[in-house]
This record gives C-alpha cells, sequence and structure tokens, in this order.
C-alpha cells in the first residue's frame, strides 16, 4: 500500500534546499564551506520593521486577522503598486499571504484544472513546475538563451500557447539569472497576450527593488492595463527588506479570483502571522532609503563576481541587470576531468565536484531546468565572494 499521494510523485524535494543541506552537513563535520546555494540576503532586517514587531506583541495584536490580511496592510500595499508601478488596486483586490510562494500555489490550485498548462520561460525558479504539477496543470517550458541575456523573446511565447495555456508566469527579474525587462522589452510580450484573450498571466516582482546601474523594471500591467481582468501582480517583503523568515508575500488581481484565493486559503493556513503583518506594514510605510543603501552593495559584489567568474577556464557569465543571482554557463568545462578525478559530465557533476573539492556550494541549472549552467547567490559578503571565486577560479584551471 502506497502511504503518499499520486500527486506527490510529480514532484521533486527543492534542489536549492537538498544543496544547502549537504553544505551544512559538510560545515558541521568541520570542512571550510562557502555556501553562495541560498536566495535569501545576508542584511539583517531593518531595526524599525522589527522595533514595529515587538510592539505589535506588546499591543497584544497576536490574534486571527482576515484571511487576506488586515485592512492596513492591505491599503498598504496598494498604496505600494500605485507609487511603484502606477496600479490601482482597491484594498478587496489585495490578498496577504505566507510568503510569496502561498501566492502561486494558491492562485494555481485555485484555477487549474487536470491537463491546463502554464508556459513557464527557463531558466525558472525551481518551485514554479512543481507548483503546477500539484496542482493537476502542465508545465511548459520555453527556453531563453544566454545569447538573449535569458529573456523571453515575443515570438517564442507565442509558439507555446496552445489551447490548454491557463497560464504564463514571467518571474522580472528572475531568479535565476538576474535577467529583468524594462518596460519597452514588456511590449511585444503584452501584444501576444492581447491576442490571446483566454490566457491568465502571473507576473512574480518580488525581486523588483533589486535591480543595478539605474536600470528599472516594469510589470506587466503598467505596460498593459487592459491585461488587468486576468493579470495577477504577486508581490512581497522578502527580498527587497530583507525580511525571508517573516513570511509576507501578497498580490493584486481581479477580484472574483482574489476571492478565490481567499477560500482556499480559508481552509489551508488563514490568515498570515498577526505579527509578520505588523513589521510588513511597517516596512512598506517607514522610511525606505536603506533599500538603495542595499542595493549599492549588490551591485559591487555583481561586478565582482561577473568580472571574476570570467576570468575561470571554460565559464561564460552573463552581467544581469537584477535579483542577486548569476547564472554562469558551464559548457567549457564539461567532458573535463577535475584534479580529485572527478569526471565533468554536466552541470551537477561540476557543482558537486566543486562542493567537495573547493568547499564553495552552489546549484546546478538542471534544478532550473536550464542544464549546462550553475547559480550562484551574491547575497554574501563580499570576502567570502571574493574567496569563492577564487576557489572556481582554482578549480576550472585544474581541469584536464
Amino acid at each position: 500500500m502506497h502511504l503518499t499521494a499520486e500527486r506527490l510523485d510529480r514532484i521533486s524535494p527543492s534542489l536549492t534546499i537538498a544543496i544547502s543541506t549537504k553544505a551544512r552537513a559538510m560545515k558541521a563535520a568541520g570542512r571550510d564551506v562557502i555556501s553562495l546555494s541560498a536566495g535569501e540576503p545576508d542584511f539583517d532586517t531593518p531595526q524599525f520593521v522589527k522595533d514595529a514587531a515587538i510592539a505589535a506583541i506588546q499591543a497584544g495584536d497576536t490574534k486571527y486577522t482576515d484571511v487576506a490580511g488586515t485592512m492596513e496592510l492591505r491599503r498598504a500595499v496598494a498604496a505600494k503598486f500605485k507609487t511603484d508601478s502606477g496600479l490601482d488596486y482597491k484594498p478587496e483586490e489585495i490578498i496577504i499571504s505566507t510568503g510569496g510562494k502561498q501566492v502561486i500555489f494558491n492562485a494555481m490550485v485555485a484555477t487549474m484544472n487536470a491537463g491546463d498548462e502554464a508556459i513557464i520561460p527557463t531558466p525558472c525558479w525551481v518551485s514554479y513546475p512543481d507548483i503546477v504539477s500539484l496542482a493537476d496543470g502542465k508545465p511548459v517550458f520555453v527556453p531563453c538563451g544566454q545569447n538573449n541575456g535569458f529573456k523571453l523573446r515575443a515570438e517564442d511565447l507565442e509558439a507555446a500557447i496552445t489551447p490548454k495555456t491557463k497560464w504564463f508566469i514571467l518571474n522580472n527579474p528572475c531568479n535565476p539569472t538576474g535577467a529583468a525587462y524594462s518596460a519597452a522589452e514588456l511590449r511585444a510580450i503584452c501584444d501576444v497576450l492581447l491576442r490571446h484573450p483566454d490566457v491568465w498571466v502571473f507576473t512574480d516582482d518580488i525581486y523588483e527593488k533589486l535591480a543595478y546601474d539605474g536600470f528599472k523594471p516594469a510589470t506587466i500591467l503598467e505596460v498593459e492595463p487592459r491585461l488587468r481582468d486576468r493579470t495577477v501582480t504577486m508581490n512581497g517583503c522578502s527580498k527587497a527588506y530583507a525580511m525571508t523568515g517573516w513570511r509576507i508575500g501578497f498580490a493584486g488581481g481581479p477580484l472574483p479570483l482574489i476571492k478565490a484565493l481567499d477560500k482556499l486559503q480559508s481552509q489551508s493556513t488563514s490568515n498570515t502571522s498577526s505579527i509578520s503583518q505588523a513589521a510588513a506594514l511597517a516596512a512598506l510605510t517607514g522610511p525606505q532609503g536603506f533599500i538603495g543603501e542595499m542595493v549599492a552593495v549588490y551591485q559591487q559584489r555583481r561586478n565582482l563576481v561577473v568580472d571574476m567568474l570570467n576570468q575561470a577556464p571554460g565559464i561564460t557569465c552573463h552581467k544581469p541587470e537584477g535579483a542577486f543571482y548569476v547564472f554562469p554557463s558551464v559548457h567549457g568545462c564539461i567532458g573535463k576531468t577535475s584534479k580529485g578525478g572527478v569526471k565533468i559530465t554536466d552541470d551537477e557533476s561540476f557543482v558537486l565536484a566543486l562542493l567537495d573539492e573547493e568547499g564553495v556550494a552552489a546549484v546546478h541549472g538542471a534544478a532550473f531546468m536550464y542544464p549546462g549552467h550553475f547559480r550562484i547567490s551574491y547575497a554574501t559578503d563580499t570576502d567570502s565572494l571574493r574567496e569563492a571565486c577564487t576557489r572556481i577560479q582554482r578549480f576550472c584551471q585544474g581541469l584536464h
């Protein structure tokens, strides 16, 4: 007798978490390991945000809230969407969830029937395909090459749409590549979507504020308001406010869909933590200057990592516009043998040998549906990054 449901056979545990777990085990055994595998800021949550959470606890704000979140926080999210992107959402068109991941999960489970398709540009975040599969849907991957900055071309989106297409999921800026789309770049994609009125749009903008060299990522509705009745705009506090553990995601969307997400959430988690909501309210309405300071540090780190990786034989690293990842190609290393005698047959054998021989933890590209590459998070201190890149250079120099 099978203990687990068939639907669990469709998904695999997060491969990014698997690498992080192995790296932690090696560290615990006394190995010198630099982990560049986790996608979270190394900055602390701002003090004024922590203070708001403590004040909420002491004021007794420890009860249930509305499933969709407190009215104050939903108003603040609506104001954030208006200020940052010119989007008009009423508070009842906003839902607060336990991290951005729950927003995605709710949207897919609430809308997809067996056989419905979701178009996902790759490389993509590891959880999108599994969430679609859990919702009885079918992920449809559209590869986006490094020669186009890992960005989706409108004609490739058009070619992927079928009568079964229910969703188009766009992550901008993107995990794992850092690729970000300007308003001009989204225009052609919006034109395709206008031609296909049955396709819903899910835009994951969680890295929106982490963009470099003055680049401003756009969001779909900002470019094409006519898509409003079938677009979910998702964001959250995890990345821009260094609040990963607080678990605050939120989304704006058409009222019938937001009501469906609320209905589903009412039978899973109910409301997000009331304390986290108080912290998120402070984050969104308080001083924003620290974000610019954080972005300036990330930009320096990005430049350092891209420069150093491009000096490693066999690696080519594209310079991304946003997020805190780079996604270098290891095609020039495949077929070689490491100093430790490991044959590098693919991206997974590359990252495992790199971890074993040099103590650098990264995530292989196949985890992001895009083999032949690996992901490095530069959300770690600059000295560790410099040392990790030196080790990667040494590892690549030792391949023969």
